[in-house]
């Protein structure tokens, strides 16, 4: 069954002024679905077209350019979607921030790291939490479409948030300002959704 473009779960021009709507048109619209349609050809004769894209990442052979960049474009972008929301912001509360006070001390200081795993990740890429068996939480930062799922990527764990910083999902508005950029997504995020997020895959 072939993979298909997810709708977004907000208008387009919800998130403003963080997210301006002519990039999430172009971002959800262009990129993502190019992701998905090259995803399913990459697929094509593989005899994974029925595995769900999770099991195509964790078994994915790394050297399959096709099959990595864009089942990690469309998973990646499948993530970044539902971890916003046009009523985010504010800070995580239960298990979830208790797990991220136990790894980084307080809200602030995840923030500061997470932060700066976007800020540093050179080129493209994205910035992630993620959630280890047994509850542990971890930041990380990985390269292009790449994602923790991935052999050998980053922190490892399930990615429960994740930040696109690549220059598609900014420059528009921010054009080289990628600081404010990441500031930003701060105001949008869905703390619910990655609070339901970590208590799936903890």
């Amino acid at each position: 069954m072939a993979f298909e473009l997810p709708q977004l779960p907000y208008a387009k021009d919800a998130l403003e002024p963080h997210i301006d709507a002519k990039t999430m048109e172009i971002h959800h619209g262009k990129h993502h679905s190019g992701y998905t349609t090259k995803l399913n050809g990459a697929l094509e004769g593989s005899g994974k077209e029925s595995d769900t894209i999770e099991t195509i990442l964790e078994n994915l052979d790394m050297n399959n350019a096709a099959l990595r960049n864009n089942g990690g474009g469309y998973y990646n972008h499948c993530l970044f979607w539902e971890v916003m929301s046009p009523n985010g912001g504010g800070t995580p509360s239960g298990a979830l921030a208790q797990a991220i006070d136990t790894a980084y001390g307080s809200f602030e200081d995840f923030k500061t790291a997470f932060s700066n795993a976007a800020a540093t990740q050179f080129g493209s890429g994205w910035a992630w939490l993620c959630v280890q068996k047994g509850g542990k939480v971890e930041v990380c930062s990985s390269a292009n479409q790449d994602n923790p799922l991935m052999p050998g990527v980053g922190c490892g764990g399930t990615p429960i948030l994740g930040l696109d910083v690549w220059e598609h999902a900014y420059y528009l508005n921010y054009q080289n300002r990628r600081p404010d950029y990441i500031n930003a997504f701060f105001n949008v995020i869905n703390w619910d959704k990655v609070s339901a997020l970590y208590e799936q895959n903890k």
